[in-house]
């Protein structure tokens, strides 16, 4: 078996980003080469270096990583419009393994009863890259509140309060 080698680790503003992101893009690859892209709705970090995402019903994603384990995830603020690309190696943890419930705790308190989780997608990042919008370049002196009140516009939101 090989060592997995040190990569990138998740800082603060990925975690705030995954936080903040109602879901992330999982991309996948079959056995005969055509992509896959779905979206995953519970998912967060775990430790300093893996993404992990909840199999609630990716029998197509899990296939794929079983026959080809590197990945693409990717999330995005939508109202602040950033968030990161990963790149990486997936490993699939099904319920019976002991890490299920420790690398997958955040998952399941995100699942409660709601969504059954039938594996953990883990996610060791071996690439990250940052997502900005367009807007970041166009319009550089933007203010993250000005930036969140044009995607509210944009969108028809109205902030609670």
């Amino acid at each position: 078996m090989s060592e997995i080698q040190p990569g990138p680790k998740i800082n603060q503003a990925m975690r705030t980003d995954i936080q903040n992101s109602v879901l992330c893009w999982l991309a996948t690859v079959d056995s005969s080469g055509t992509p896959n892209v779905t979206p995953k709705e519970i998912f967060s970090s775990y430790g300093d270096d893996r993404i992990v995402v909840a199999d609630i019903a990716s029998t197509n994603t899990v296939r794929n990583i079983r026959s080809h384990p590197t990945v693409c995830v990717s999330f995005i603020d939508i109202f602040r419009q950033r968030g990161f690309k990963v790149v990486g190696s997936a490993t699939i943890i099904g319920p019976e393994e002991p890490d299920f419930a420790i690398v997958g705790a955040d998952l399941l308190r995100l699942a409660g009863v709601d969504f059954p989780i039938r594996h953990v997608i883990s996610i060791h990042m071996e690439r990250v890259s940052r997502i900005w919008a367009p807007s970041y370049a166009l319009f550089p002196d933007r203010t993250e509140e000005e930036r969140i009140q044009v995607a509210y516009d944009t969108y028809g939101v109205v902030a609670a309060g």
